[in-house]
Formats: C-alpha cells, sequence, structure tokens
C-alpha cells in the first residue's frame, strides 16, 4: 500500500463527528461514519456514478464483462438518464453488488449532488454499511468538487422530515447504511488523492449546516416561535463559533425598530432582532452583511391570506436560514473572512392592536411608511433589520435574502431566485457562484422608474403599489431606501427556491437554498479581490 494512502487512511480519513441540532432534531451528520478516500478498488459494493457520452457505451461494456452479463444487453437496458439506477449482481460473488447511476448527459456539482442524494434516499435501506463510490473515470481536475457534491448529497438523502413530531413507529426496515459504524470509501485516481481530502470537512459543513435548517424550516409554527428560534441561534452560536446577541421587545421599541415592532405587536409572541457576527475586525478581513427575513409564521396579518396554503407560510423565514447556515458553514469551515448579520423575527398574526392597513409607522432610519397591505411584512423589518446593521459597522458587501414575493415566481419561476442590485459587478459574482452550485439566480431590473409607485401622499413611502405587477421589483425599491446608498448591495428574492417539492415529503417542504450559494460567494469574491489588492 501506498504511504499517501496509509496516511490518508490512518491519520486523515476522519470520523464525522455529529452536528448539532438544539431544539429541532437530533444529530444531523451521521453519527458515526467513517470516509476513507483512496485509489484501491477494496469495496465489494459501489456506486458508479456515469455519463450521458461518447464513452458510456465502453464503460458499460467493461462492467458487463465485470459482472458476467451480456454487453448489448446492459447498454440497451441502462441510459445512464438523470437519476436513473440499476443494480448488476456479479456471477459468483454473494456479496457484491454495482449500482449504476445515471447523470444525464452533463455531470456539474448540483447533477451529482441530486443524483446522489435521490439514490441515498431511494436505497438507504438496503444499501450494506460499507459501499464504494467509484469517481475514477471523471477528469483528474474535477475529483475534489465531485468528491464535496457526492458526500453532501449522501448525507442529505438520509434525511427524515417530521421525525420529532410523529407518535407512531413505521414499519420499515432499519437501515444499515446509516446506522453507527457506517463507512463510505470514495476511489479516485491516485493523482487526485490529497487534493480530494479536504472534500471531506467541506461536505460536513454543508451537509450538517443543511439537515439543521431543513430541521429548522420544516419545524411547525408553535415551535419556531421568534424567541425560541433566538434560543436555537444561540444555541448555534456557541457550537459552532459564532457571536449572536439577541434584541428584546422593549428595546426594539426603545431604539425605534418601528417597521419590526409593527409587524410582530399582533402576535402573543413578541418579535426579536438577532444579531449575529464571525470572524475579528481587521483591516485586512473582507467584511460581508447578511440579512434575512425571519417571520417565523405569516397570516398575512389584517390584509389576511387565503386559507388553502397558508400551512406553507411556517417557511416564510427563509431568508434567515440561508444566512443562519451560511454562518454556520463559515464558522465550520473557518472561513479568513468577517460576516456580520441581522434576522429580524416576527410572527404576523392578527388581533386588536394588530397594525391595520393605512397606518403610518416611523422605522429605524427615521423614514415613515404607509403600511398599505400589512401581508407585505417582510420589507418592512428588512428594511429595520437593513438599517440596524450599518448603524456600527459598513461592510463592503451587503446582500439580503427573503421569501419576499409571489410576484418573483410568476416571474421566473421556480428554476431560480430573483437577483436584485445595481452593481454589476455583485450580479455577475453572484450568478457565477449560484450557476457553480445549482442555486442559480437571475438578475431583474433596478430601474428608476420601478420606485415611484412608492410613493405616498400620508408618508414618506408605502410598502405596497396595489399593481397587479413588478411587485419583485417594487419590493427591492423599497428596500433600496433603507441601504444607506450601499453601493455593493443585493437583494435576492427566494420565494421560489426556498420551500419546493422534494424526495422527502408528500408536499412541500425546505430545500436550504442559499447556503452554499452565500458562501462560496463570499469564498469567490474574497478569493479573487484579494488577488487584485
Amino acid at each position: 500500500m501506498p504511504v499517501y494512502q496509509i496516511f490518508i487512511q490512518i491519520f486523515e480519513h476522519a470520523r464525522i463527528k455529529p452536528f448539532l441540532c438544539g431544539q429541532f432534531g437530533s444529530p444531523r451528520f451521521n453519527r458515526d461514519m467513517t470516509i476513507i478516500i483512496t485509489d484501491q478498488n477494496t469495496p465489494v459494493a459501489q456506486v458508479i456514478p456515469l455519463v450521458q457520452d461518447e464513452r458510456l457505451k465502453e464503460i458499460l461494456a467493461g462492467l458487463a464483462q465485470r459482472a458476467g452479463v451480456d454487453a448489448a444487453t446492459l447498454q440497451q437496458d441502462f441510459r445512464a438518464e438523470p437519476k436513473e439506477g440499476l443494480i448488476l449482481y456479479p456471477a459468483g460473488q454473494p456479496d457484491s453488488r454495482l449500482y449504476l447511476l445515471g447523470l444525464g448527459k452533463k455531470c456539474s456539482f448540483s447533477d451529482l449532488q441530486a443524483a446522489f442524494r435521490s439514490f441515498s434516499h431511494r436505497f438507504k435501506a438496503k444499501l450494506p454499511q460499507n459501499i464504494g463510490i467509484d469517481l475514477r473515470q471523471f477528469p483528474v481536475a474535477d475529483i475534489p468538487r465531485l468528491t464535496e457534491a457526492v458526500l453532501t448529497g449522501i448525507s442529505l438523502g438520509l434525511y427524515e422530515i417530521g421525525r420529532r413530531f410523529r407518535t407512531g413507529t413505521e414499519d420499515k426496515p432499519v437501515p444499515e447504511f446509516s446506522a453507527d459504524h457506517s463507512q463510505v470509501t470514495i476511489l479516485v485516481p491516485s493523482e487526485a488523492v490529497f487534493a480530494a481530502h479536504p472534500a471531506i470537512q467541506r461536505a460536513q459543513a454543508f451537509a450538517g449546516a443543511a439537515k439543521n435548517i431543513l430541521d429548522l424550516m420544516n419545524a411547525p409554527g408553535n415551535f419556531k416561535t421568534p424567541l425560541m428560534l433566538a434560543d436555537w441561534v444561540t444555541e448555534q452560536g456557541r457550537e459552532c463559533g459564532f457571536k449572536v446577541r439577541t434584541v428584546h421587545v422593549e428595546d426594539i421599541e426603545k431604539e425605534g425598530l418601528g417597521a419590526l415592532y409593527a409587524v410582530g405587536k399582533g402576535s402573543p409572541n413578541p418579535p426579536v432582532l438577532l444579531l449575529l457576527e464571525y470572524g475579528e475586525k481587521s483591516a485586512s478581513t473582507p467584511v460581508f452583511g447578511l440579512v434575512g427575513k425571519g417571520i417565523t409564521f405569516d397570516t398575512g396579518g389584517i390584509s389576511l391570506k387565503p386559507s388553502a396554503n397558508m400551512h406553507y407560510m411556517k417557511s416564510d423565514m427563509g431568508g434567515a436560514a440561508a444566512v443562519l447556515g451560511a454562518f454556520m458553514v463559515a464558522a465550520q469551515l473557518k472561513l479568513p473572512v468577517r460576516l456580520i448579520g441581522a434576522i429580524p423575527a416576527a410572527e404576523n398574526m392578527v388581533d386588536g392592536i394588530a397594525v391595520k392597513p393605512g397606518d403610518v409607522i416611523t422605522t429605524y432610519s427615521g423614514k415613515t411608511v404607509e403600511v398599505t397591505d400589512t401581508d407585505a411584512e417582510g420589507r418592512l423589518v428588512l428594511a429595520d433589520a437593513l438599517a440596524y446593521l450599518l448603524k456600527e459597522e459598513t461592510p463592503g458587501v451587503l446582500i439580503d435574502l427573503a421569501t419576499l414575493t409571489g410576484s418573483i415566481i410568476r416571474a421566473i419561476g421556480t428554476q431560480a431566485a430573483g437577483l436584485f442590485t445595481s452593481s454589476d459587478e455583485l450580479a455577475a459574482a453572484l450568478t457565477t457562484s449560484g450557476d457553480a452550485c445549482g442555486e442559480r439566480l437571475w438578475r431583474m431590473p433596478m430601474w428608476e422608474e420601478y420606485g415611484s409607485d412608492l410613493k405616498s401622499d400620508v408618508a414618506d413611502l408605502r410598502n405596497y403599489t396595489g399593481k397587479p405587477m413588478a411587485e419583485s421589483i417594487s419590493a427591492a425599491k423599497f428596500l433600496e431606501h433603507f441601504t444607506a446608498a450601499h453601493p455593493v448591495w443585493a437583494h435576492l428574492d427566494i420565494a421560489g427556491m426556498a420551500f419546493a417539492d422534494s424526495e422527502f415529503a408528500q408536499t412541500k417542504s425546505a430545500t436550504a437554498y442559499g447556503i452554499r450559494l452565500l458562501t462560496e460567494f463570499v469564498e469567490h469574491w474574497t478569493a479573487t479581490h484579494s488577488s487584485t489588492d
């Protein structure tokens, strides 16, 4: 055995540590799963991901010979369509299995992650404890990135929604693969063993954070009040290594956070403002400001939503979830950056003191707002959070995220989030990061003409235009008033991406969209700007 392989397997193969999940679930990444990266063909059960390209026929012929089956039949039966699976049982080898996994015509990070997430979820009750993933057919330069995609996908596929709130036990076989002492061996070319190894830590961080956030977003509103969220975030900060300060309702009133207070005052569960901080202040450390909408449940207030899909409004804190996940990953990976964050958390409910349509409120910035629609509450709480964040420190880049408007879904559907910014450089960097990790963005216009409909007869601004068009753009133009004209600011409307259909649930559920987008953007922006300084 080569020396480098002994070193990897004995000293650096890494047992994944439990990832604290607080009150919303149990430890996240597999409790005691061993990950090995090697060039040795050791596991008897192997998963072989395959692309629909000119090499497929030849590869299948080799696998057919290895399994003792007819090559022509295998080539006919398996076409490597996206997420297509086929199991081969080599003759004379009772414990041996070859799982063929289709990737379609391309092999991007998101394609591979999605394929292995689906595979892991479908086969977790049948997989043995020790499996191998054969990546040796891919270019050496791509191996580290693909290894991370595979490990993240496998871990996410083991996620189970709703475990905490079900009282009965389902009559299903206990999965061996997700139990203690499972092992995944990643088979890579010899030249890629060392380069691929950091993928273990990155997969651990991203999958662990994502599973925490999935539990958080899928939790029902009565288990996710603003104060419960504050306790959970504080616990995560202690565990992961970032600071958390909670501004409670008394100080929200005292300090003049009038918009956040107005949105939350109709609920018996008071609003809070969560302030997050990772990394130390330094002249040479890049600073990123991240703000996420944290409406833990949204009835629409007096402008009540229809009842049909209101139960999905437990997901109206998708922006906050993305910000929290990014802080968790950055701290776990010890990224050389400084992050400052603000999460305005509130329930938008109805009672005798709830804010009414037509009320005028004074925001933290001093600007007054006529509330023409209480269901346009997300931009109100973000307005206060943006202004408050900029009070003490001005980040080099400022980004806010929110499940803000149905308008963005009507405009571009559920394949991308809306990107709003006046900075071409920031737009290009965010779009590139989104394309690379599969969390895509589509840039929307921010022309001044769109802001004219926000004029009010009785206040500085109104929060809703009332027009059945371009509402996502109007919302972004509203937020722009509270950014202190920051030159590198972007608003991301993730309403169509944060809660969607998946293999985990019968109805829509959380996606953890935005965690990887934000983290990889921060990494790439830092690397690019450091090299040009």
